[in-house]
């Protein structure tokens, strides 16, 4: 093409709604429980099982880029993203809401790798770095401003708008994609491993699935004689049968064994899992925090992230500017420090009674530490990367920052479930010292029946019995509000304890990059797709 960039623009406006649906429900959870009528863990499962859905098939969806073409893969994608946002929007339960998620993540899973594979193919090697530098940057923004524009659609409009508004913005990026994208079709016949997609799939989903769903089921039985636990052990034996399938020698495998050998691919990986992970992680117990603790609603919240959101924007262009001179592995590394630290940061400043305002310091750390990993990282990853190896390099290096962000959304929800169970009882307990005896027990039951429940959020507190006068009530709604605030502000401070070890991890990851080599020059560029047939 002539001019790239005009294409870059549709790829762009994809996977910004790809990204931005991975972090948009956080702010909404508490409409969602009351509208719904939904349980914390349903609507846990509102975005956990949309990452699930786009994290499993892309390493199939990768390889649909190679063998179909990819501008048919993700026009395809993006019809069927479109139809799921409508239907979540529409959606008057939290089944079908669950449903349809799971509907709109397939549709981003078959797009993202695409929009990837695309950015190879159109820009030389030696040109790649700023265009890989915007795709991370929007990347990075779209995550933060998830929350952002949620919480002023959430105020104004109403919770399914988080959905509703991909309609327009997905209908340009089609027409884009249509007009703009060239049609390249593959140069040969790409079989599928369908064992390997079928143990993956079933691993990780088993995995997900019981984590996520082990404090709702008390690490008991699900049903008949199926437990949690052993859930979760044949989960584990089908992602370890996964690795041993896929070493075995096959043609076509869904991670091809040459990926072993591009430089620095298996390290970024690991380190894009850590960055999903931290980034899913951190604005579940945030975001909840800050309105039902703090008592903002939801466009005071989303005005509280904004800081992040900027500093994340400006972040992802400095490093852009700057990343050539100063290479990649001191930009991903201090990225993923600011990240860890501000997680930290706001870990410690978050109690009970704290000013909205003592946040923001710690969220433009975090912010500034996202935006300046995103597009580092992305270059680092895919330098070396074949021609034939463009569309799976593509779907692995996606599928890390999704399971990264799917097992951050799992295990987050599981420790703020199990958090709330203990904490809110104990401070029930503290604050029922301030009763007479006689409704010392009752309150402590009620408000632990409550922790189970979506009326936590509903801002009323447990119901207080009829007999009792009001003064009593009035006081005892008041040591409610308080209890369920002290523990939930225990609870998710230790929940935000989780991310910061995994992006230590990261950090340690991270130091094992090596400095690419040179861009090699004319002639020799590397990660072109077959040359464009007319239709």
């Amino acid at each position: 093409m002539r001019n790239p960039w005009v294409a870059l623009s549709a790829l762009c406006a994809c996977f910004f709604m790809v990204m931005l649906d991975s972090t948009i429900v956080t702010v909404a959870i508490p409409a969602m429980l009351e509208d719904l009528d939904a349980t914390l863990n349903q609507v846990v499962w509102v975005n956990s099982v949309y990452l699930l859905a786009n994290t499993v098939p892309l390493l199939v969806t990768g390889r649909l880029g190679d063998r179909f073409g990819p501008k048919r893969v993700l026009v395809v994608g993006l019809v069927v993203f479109l139809g799921a946002s409508l239907w979540c929007g529409l959606s008057t339960s939290a089944g079908s809401l669950i449903a349809a998620r799971a509907a709109q993540g397939l549709g981003a899973a078959l797009m993202t790798p695409q929009t990837l594979a695309f950015i190879s193919g159109l820009f030389p090697a030696e040109r790649r770095t700023a265009p890989i530098a915007v795709w991370g940057g929007v990347a990075g923004v779209a995550t933060i401003a998830g929350p952002v524009i949620g919480g002023v659609l959430v105020e104004h409009v109403g919770w399914p708008a988080i959905f509703l508004v991909n309609l327009p913005i997905g209908l340009v990026g089609l027409v884009l994609a249509v007009v703009l994208l060239p049609d390249w079709r593959p140069s040969g016949r790409v079989r599928f491993d369908g064992v390997g997609a079928a143990l993956a799939a079933g691993g990780l989903g088993l995995v997900v699935f019981g984590l996520q769903n082990g404090q709702h089921y008390r690490w008991g039985t699900i049903v008949g004689p199926i437990g949690v636990l052993p859930v979760i052990g044949v989960g584990l034996l089908l992602v370890g049968g996964f690795v041993v399938w896929q070493r075995r020698p096959r043609p076509d495998p869904l991670v091809p064994p040459a990926l072993a050998g591009v430089p620095n691919f298996g390290f970024a990986n690991l380190v894009h899992a850590a960055l999903g992970f931290a980034t899913t992680g951190m604005f579940l117990p945030l975001v909840i925090y800050s309105q039902t603790v703090l008592g903002l609603d939801a466009v005071e919240s989303a005005v509280l992230c904004l800081p992040m959101a900027l500093a994340a924007g400006v972040a992802a262009v400095v490093a852009s500017r700057v990343v050539a001179r100063v290479g990649a592995k001191p930009l991903i590394i201090t990225g993923l420090s600011g990240l860890a630290a501000g997680t930290a940061a706001l870990a410690v400043l978050a109690v009970p009674g704290a000013d909205p305002d003592d946040l923001v310091p710690g969220l433009v750390v975090a912010g500034i530490g996202i935006g300046l990993v995103f597009s580092p990282l992305t270059a680092t990853a895919t330098a070396g990367l074949p021609p034939g190896l463009v569309g799976a390099g593509s779907g692995v290096f996606n599928t890390s920052r999704q399971v990264g962000g799917v097992l951050g959304s799992a295990t987050t929800g599981l420790l703020l479930q199990v958090g709330l169970g203990v904490a809110i009882p104990r401070a029930a307990e503290e604050y029922a010292r301030k009763l007479p005896p006689r409704y010392a027990d009752e309150f402590v039951r009620r408000i632990t029946e409550a922790a189970d429940s979506a009326s936590q959020f509903g801002g009323e507190g447990p119901d207080v019995p009829a007999d009792w006068s009001p003064s009593i009530a009035e006081h005892v709604r008041g040591l409610a509000t308080d209890a369920f605030h002290l523990g939930f502000t225990t609870a998710a401070r230790a929940t935000l304890v989780l991310p910061v070890v995994v992006l230590v991890l990261g950090i340690i990851c991270a130091a094992g990059l090596r400095t690419p080599a040179p861009v090699q020059g004319p002639g020799q560029h590397r990660g072109l797709p077959p040359e464009p047939v007319a239709p």
